[in-house]
């Protein structure tokens, strides 16, 4: 890979070495010829040679800058130097003559002086100076300012100077300027090639078009199926139903500098082509083409399976509402069998079966209360759950499930207290839904909380939101269970010992989501547990209530809201 680097950077440093070393090496045979021949001139004739001298290094000296000149100086540096030209050439004229001596050949010196320094441009602003020099020197001389000519014989070795320093010049400065626009030409066909050669690695098909869709040029890979060929319109190319899509984006792209399509290719309509046109400078467009099959395979395969997960999951939701529909059916004629042994309906039973009565009750409502989890939990998933909203007091459905709960407080030793405001909380919800939040946060609460522990249910309400806080002191939960208490059918690690489906925290998050609410929980395993949930359901003017049916539970303190 270096040798190849090298070989393609090969014609860059040629070029460069052209244009970097010919205007030195042709400004130091200049300086050494003018210069040694006017002062080898200047020795023969001593009764002029002050006079010869003066005028070779008024012609010599501006080649001492232009040893320096550098490839990379700017236009004004060049511009001075051609100047500082035109001066030393225009002042020798005078120095031998005027445009009659021997030194007029001198005028042009700026020219070859061009030539040398690079042509092109620069010639036309030296053939310029030149016609100026002239003209400067013709004025002096008719004025009477010009030196009068040598002598004869001085004469003539001066005119061998001037003509032979300046067609030497002028020949080798045109033949440097040659090789220097060869040297350029071979940089730019080498960059060229070089481009060439990386628009032809690439992995996408380059199409340069006009602005009409015309192909001009391609670059890259060649596609499956894509026939494209130069003057003919990318759409011919294009699946017949595809074409109206294509000339659209090349519209868009003409309009707005860019837009994206993808089409099959005419000849293999299976393949997908991804496309982007990009508007150029010069007002066409480039098409950059890629074969995008595999990915549309994979987004079909993936929407495939995502489809086939979502069945999957509405079916097993229905599934679940389903079997806890036809169970609760059979389950209520137990508990309902139950309650008449319980009640001893037919008369007395021995203490036994009475006390099998109880268990069978007692596990039929807990099995109860398991599959109307899993109903409701399906029905959310489903989508299918509808909130039942009424206005009512906030604290009638609170104590209400307090009163429920108060059995099971009791049998497990553990304190219920309820804190509740004094005035009442105008609630825009679902009752039983948040009923359901209060049984089952108190209900999980109680499980975790030993015996002398205490649970304490706090409701209010400020700025439009309901607020409930059930708090305990029991086990706590640990950090590394907090972040997946709340999903569907997971319990924390001290659920492994309790009954449940792990469905109690997830239907209290789904309930208060529903009413566009949220559910956060705090808790330090050892030290209890506090689950905040906020419902935005409180109107902020009351409306006529019902008064309360009953009184509010034992146990529970009612307060003035803060001011």
């Amino acid at each position: 890979m270096i040798k190849d680097r090298k070989q393609k950077n090969a014609p860059r440093a040629r070029a460069r070495g052209a244009t970097a070393l010919q205007a030195p090496g042709w400004n130091a045979a200049w300086l050494l010829f003018v210069g040694g021949a006017g002062a080898a001139l200047a020795s023969v004739f001593p009764a002029e040679g002050l006079r010869i001298g003066v005028a070779g290094g008024c012609v010599a000296i501006p080649a001492l800058p232009g040893l320096l000149i550098k490839r990379d100086n700017n236009e004004h540096v060049r511009a001075l130097l051609m100047v500082l030209w035109a001066a030393g050439s225009g002042a020798a004229c005078i120095l031998g003559g005027g445009l009659s001596g021997p030194l007029a050949i001198w005028c042009v010196a700026p020219i070859a002086a061009a030539a040398a320094l690079g042509g092109g441009r620069r010639l036309a602003e030296a053939a310029a100076l030149s016609f100026l020099v002239a003209m400067v020197a013709g004025m002096a001389q008719l004025l009477g300012v010009a030196l009068p000519p040598p002598s004869a014989e001085a004469s003539l070795w001066l005119t061998l100077l001037a003509l032979s320093s300046t067609v030497l010049g002028l020949g080798a400065g045109l033949i440097l300027s040659e090789r220097r626009g060869a040297a350029v030409e071979s940089q730019q066909a080498a960059e060229l090639a070089r481009t060439r050669a990386v628009l032809n690695d690439l992995p996408y098909l380059a199409v340069l078009m006009s602005d009409d869709g015309k192909v001009e040029a391609l670059y890259g890979r060649t596609l499956e199926g894509l026939e494209l060929a130069v003057g003919r319109s990318l759409a011919s190319g294009v699946r017949l139903s595809d074409a109206t899509g294509v000339a659209e984006a090349v519209r868009l792209a003409g309009a707005q500098g860019e837009a994206d399509t993808s089409f099959a290719p005419v000849l293999a309509g299976d393949r997908c082509i991804s496309g982007r046109f990009v508007r150029r400078d010069d007002g066409g467009l480039i098409a950059l083409l890629r074969d995008a099959t595999e990915e549309r395979d994979q987004i079909t395969v993936l929407e495939q399976a995502k489809n086939d997960a979502e069945q999957l999951a509405a079916g097993k939701a229905r599934f679940l509402a389903n079997m806890s529909h036809e169970l609760r059916t059979p389950l209520n004629a137990i508990m309902g069998f139950s309650d008449i042994m319980r009640a001893r309906m037919f008369g007395p039973l021995p203490d036994k079966y009475a006390e099998y009565g109880n268990l069978i009750h007692e596990s039929g409502a807990h099995l109860l209360d398991l599959i109307n989890d899993v109903l409701d939990m399906s029905k959310i998933e489903a989508e299918r759950y509808q909130l039942s909203r009424e206005i009512f007091d906030g604290r009638e459905a609170v104590n209400a499930a307090m009163r429920l709960m108060r059995v099971q407080a009791d049998g497990a030793g553990v304190q219920l207290r309820g804190v509740l405001p004094s005035n009442p909380l105008p609630l825009d919800a679902d009752r039983r839904a948040l009923k359901q939040i209060v049984l089952n946060l108190v209900s999980n609460a109680l499980k975790f909380t030993p015996k002398g522990g205490s649970v304490t249910v706090t409701a209010h309400g400020f700025d439009g939101v309901f607020e409930l806080v059930v708090a305990d002191n029991g086990v706590g939960i640990a950090k590394a269970d907090l972040e997946r208490i709340g999903r569907p059918y997971e319990q924390g690690e001290a659920g492994r010992q309790s009954f449940g489906t792990g469905l109690g925290l997830s239907l209290v998050r789904a309930f208060a989501q529903l009413h566009g609410g949220e559910m956060s929980i705090e808790s330090t395993l050892g030290e209890g547990a506090t689950v905040t949930v906020r419902l935005p359901v409180l109107k902020s003017i009351p409306e006529p209530l019902q008064p309360l049916p009953e009184t509010l539970g034992e146990n529970v303190v009612a307060f003035a809201p803060p001011r």
